[in-house]
């Protein structure tokens, strides 16, 4: 299901072909990709909601049927592009937004002793999307055409949607791993209780694991939606070899979701993005010096494993600090600081080439977007501290010891 969502990562392979039939800029084409990207961040967010009520297969089914449809009516708009952005743009990614939310809320709840580790892996499928789509939506270009390309996909994405979300329920109430209990012990990293969607939204924390997402996914999702113009201008490789950084990079994106999530389990999801941040920051710095293709290949895999990362660590992240209860209300809500990346990151891009003529100064902006960004993740810590200060009554801690008393005064004892 989430390989099949994912297939929108393989925009990359469409932007230049719509650019030269439409005969338009690059910017107004990723606006497209965008708009995709914006729906599917606050769709998630109505899928949360609605998955509350009815549980996780009516969501992935509806999810199914939509994106599949954006997709299919995408092949009828080859004389308008404004065709496209309602289709392959808001009805598609409305249908990949529902459809998101429903593995990764749904698995945290199979799983509340892995959180990092399974939603690493239910997110990595999304991320490993392109890699299968792209080679696909290659040759399907080349043999049938562009906007026969989207009707064939569509349909391919209806079916294989509809029928895995079909398998999916939530665990009985109650459920808990076989030998697993849960961890009442304070956690430095947790917060240890159940907030509602409006409890976290009472905590700047919400808001600071909001502006995380949104920082990593601007950076990556700028390179991911000019992923092969980027290798031809950089590298001076040719059209056919660029296309190839495309597969790489879902493949680092897939890779990332798992290794840094799994990762975030050993030290802390907080110095997971720290780590991601600097990291960045220092790539997207030398990246425009990077003249050979392998190096310049090896340096995009890493940044988009950072980006494919904080989507697999932040589902853990938003549970550690609101608990996994009501995660698919308050992660799904998150997810709008995705959405909103999806348009500020490729239209940044964009609009720095179509300004500037060249990719360079759009990689220096990004690389000092990370370094200040490090703050973030270095200053927050979970809610709990706040609400303890708040229940905690004045005068002594009621873990003092408190002094012995005489003996006369002793419950029992005799005067």
């Amino acid at each position: 299901m989430q390989v099949a969502l994912g297939a929108v990562y393989a925009w990359s392979v469409f932007r230049k072909p719509l650019s030269e039939h439409f005969d338009t800029s690059v910017s107004r084409v990723n606006l497209i990709f965008s708009l995709a990207i914006l729906a599917l961040g606050f769709a998630a967010y109505f899928g949360g909601r609605w998955m509350g009520r009815v549980g996780p297969r009516r969501v992935g089914m509806a999810a199914g049927v939509l994106y599949g449809a954006g997709i299919i009516l995408a092949s009828l708009s080859s004389s308008s592009i404004l065709l496209l952005y309602l289709t392959y743009g808001v009805l598609a990614g409305i249908g990949i937004g529902l459809g998101y939310i429903v593995p990764v809320a749904t698995l945290i709840k199979w799983f509340p002793d892995r959180r990092g580790f399974i939603t690493g892996i239910a997110v990595a499928g999304f991320g490993a999307g392109a890699l299968v789509t792209a080679p696909i939506a290659e040759r399907l270009i080349e043999g049938v055409g562009l906007f026969e390309t989207f009707a064939i996909l569509g349909v391919l994405y209806l079916v294989v949607v509809t029928a895995a979300a079909s398998t999916l329920s939530n665990p009985p109430e109650g459920w808990k791993p076989e030998g697993w209990e849960p961890d009442t012990t304070a956690r430095s990293d947790r917060s240890g209780m159940e907030f509602d969607l409006h409890g976290a939204l009472r905590t700047w924390q919400w808001f600071a694991l909001w502006a995380l997402l949104f920082l990593n996914v601007t950076a990556g999702i700028s390179i991911i939606s000019e992923a092969s113009p980027i290798a031809q201008e950089v590298t001076g490789v040719s059209a056919i070899a660029a296309a190839g950084l495309v597969s790489i990079i879902s493949i680092a994106n897939g890779a990332g979701r798992f290794l840094w999530a799994w990762f975030s389990d050993l030290i802390g999801r907080k110095w997971v993005f720290l780590t991601m941040f600097l990291l960045q920051a220092a790539l997207f710095a030398i990246m425009p010096s990077i003249g050979a293709y392998g190096l310049f290949a090896v340096l995009a895999f890493v940044v988009i494993s950072c980006y494919g990362g904080g989507f697999g660590t932040m589902p853990a992240f938003a549970a550690d600090y609101f608990g996994s209860k009501n995660v698919g209300q308050v992660y799904g809500l998150m997810l709008t600081a995705w959405g909103i990346a999806g348009v500020v990151g490729p239209q940044l891009i964009s609009y720095i080439k179509d300004s500037t003529g060249e990719y360079t100064n759009a990689f220096y902006i990004i690389a000092g977007i990370m370094l200040v960004s490090a703050i973030i993740p270095f200053i927050v810590h979970p809610p709990k501290a706040e609400r303890e200060a708040e229940e905690e009554p004045p005068g002594p801690s009621r873990f003092r010891r408190e002094p012995e008393r005489a003996p006369s005064e002793r419950v029992g004892s005799r005067r």
